[in-house]
């Protein structure tokens, strides 16, 4: 889920904290490429698989039904435009983590992109941006600690909120603090738009998760080893496979282009 990038009640004091941390943090880390291979450490597996079948039940009893129903009632080309629009409010996120990266044309592109998509694209319910060849690109500050050398850490199965790892839950709070409507709209309208926004996400991937679930072994192992590939090729501007995409709904959905 994407609860952790709501960002309403974050304080001015932990936004500091956080920008200063990730500051000294890239100035004291090795310059990428230096690390050495990355590979799944589950040592609180037992705790985890607790987690996972926890977030499972969540899902199959709460989230998988209102998804259902949602993409029951709202046309598609709706759901496309409520896709877009939190797409683009994700914008500061992704030229910030741009930037820290030393990426200035993805950089450049995703202010260009906000810009064309806020103004031409009715704040963000259209997409012009790609059809003027600037598709969307998502970075987080999990993957600019990865693109200079820090390590994954253990994986870790949070609650309600899925799949992740020691570096990318730390990456988490600097998502949250550089979200843009919190900072503009009451708590309970950044909640709202939250759960729109998880809703809207579960309910693109109803057939893929089904289908992954039905052909899986063991669909822990599934969802451990497809985060872990997926992060690994974001953090390296890989491409994203459609099979490591089923099953993370972890609204942190950051898609390479």
């Amino acid at each position: 889920m994407q609860a952790a990038r709501r960002g309403y009640g974050v304080t001015k004091q932990r936004r500091t904290a956080i920008i200063a941390f990730l500051a000294v943090a890239l100035c004291l880390l090795p310059k990428p490429g230096t690390g050495q291979a990355e590979t799944v450490s589950d040592p609180l597996q037992p705790l985890n698989r607790k987690i996972f079948w926890f977030n499972e039940k969540v899902d199959v009893y709460v989230l998988e039904p209102t998804a259902r129903a949602y993409d029951h009632v709202v046309p598609d080309p709706v759901q496309t435009s409520v896709t877009n629009f939190f797409n683009n409010l994700y914008f500061l996120v992704n030229f910030t983590n741009s930037a820290l990266q030393a990426k200035p044309t993805d950089a450049g592109r995703a202010l260009v992109r906000f810009l064309l998509n806020t103004v031409g694209g009715m704040g963000g319910l259209f997409d012009p941006a790609t059809s003027l060849g600037l598709p969307l690109k998502f970075e987080d500050v999990g993957q600019t600690l990865g693109y200079w050398g820090v390590p994954p850490g253990p994986y870790l199965v949070l609650p309600l909120l899925g799949p992740s790892n020691i570096r990318d839950a730390v990456g988490r709070a600097g998502d949250s603090a550089l979200r843009v409507y919190p900072y503009f709209v009451p708590g309970y309208v950044s909640f709202g738009g939250t759960v729109l926004e998880v809703v809207d996400f579960r309910a693109s991937l109803l057939g893929d998760i089904e289908g992954a679930r039905k052909a899986s072994l063991d669909y822990y192992i599934f969802v451990r080893d497809a985060y872990d590939q997926r992060r690994r090729a974001l953090i390296n501007d890989g491409t994203v496979s459609k099979e490591q995409e089923k099953e993370l709904y972890d609204v942190d959905y950051d898609d390479s282009e």
